[in-house]
């Protein structure tokens, strides 16, 4: 993979200590990444955050924002953090040090990528890794494997820089039929989706949670470009059309 084809994006969801946000910031200036954001921190927390030795311009630059779908609506990837502990997933995760083989796999294409780190206590919940299109932990003792906010992003962000998969320079802002569709793309796919799938009675209200978690899972995993999400968008407002058309009848 050519290093310039990813611009990363650091994202903290629900951070609840200042100086774990200072010390990403730093990791992050180490290892040559510059774009960070922060979801739905803690007030005290956030205005507590002044500076990081080394990493001013990241904490300067840095946007706090209310929702998760604000910080990774204009990436085309996002990779999830998780230790896998406490909790029943229904998808691999991926060894960290096997990641960049992974993004290799995936192409070049991908302009802008984000990188998800969840609260200290609680990590990510389920709905939040149900918006990635993979799952990546840290190896670390089974006994112990939660590792320090400020040290889970440096390490990530050092095994990214080693595999010289972390672009030079922000992407481009144009956008091609052939470039994989970002986030903002695919949830306005999928809302379409659901309301199809409520006009047809598919949805039940007992496992609708569950089926939509998973249904947002397989779309993701489609890997849908630009083109292809116009060309279902297309077929899926005619089946609206159709079905409003038969309802009036």
């Amino acid at each position: 993979m050519k290093s310039a084809s990813v611009s990363w994006r650091i994202v903290l969801v629900r951070p609840r200590n200042p100086l774990n946000i200072g010390a990403a910031a730093r990791a992050m200036a180490n290892f040559g990444f510059r774009d960070l954001m922060v979801v739905a921190p803690h007030d005290p927390v956030w205005q507590e955050t002044r500076s990081a030795v080394g990493a001013e311009d990241v904490v300067k630059s840095a946007r706090a924002v209310d929702e998760l779908l604000e910080a990774i609506g204009d990436a085309s990837l996002v990779i999830g953090t998780t230790s896998g502990s406490r909790r029943t997933l229904d998808r691999e995760l991926i060894p960290l040090q096997e990641l960049p083989a992974w993004l290799a796999a995936k192409g070049s294409k991908r302009a802008r990528a984000a990188l998800l780190f969840g609260s200290e206590k609680h990590g990510l919940s389920n709905e939040h890794l149900s918006h990635c299109h993979a799952l990546v932990r840290i190896p670390t003792e089974s006994n112990c494997p939660s590792m320090n906010l400020g040290q889970a992003v440096a390490v990530c962000c050092y095994e990214l820089a080693r595999a010289n998969i972390v672009a030079a320079r922000p992407p481009s802002s144009r956008v091609f039929l052939s470039d994989p569709a970002n986030i903002h793309s695919l949830v306005h796919l999928f809302d379409r989706v659901v309301r199809v799938l409520d006009q047809v009675g598919y949805l039940k209200p007992k496992s609708r949670a569950a089926t939509l978690v998973k249904l947002r899972r397989v779309l993701l995993d489609l890997g849908l470009t630009n083109n292809d999400v116009r060309i279902v968008g297309g077929i899926l407002a005619q089946i609206e059309w159709k079905i409003g058309m038969d309802n009036s009848e």
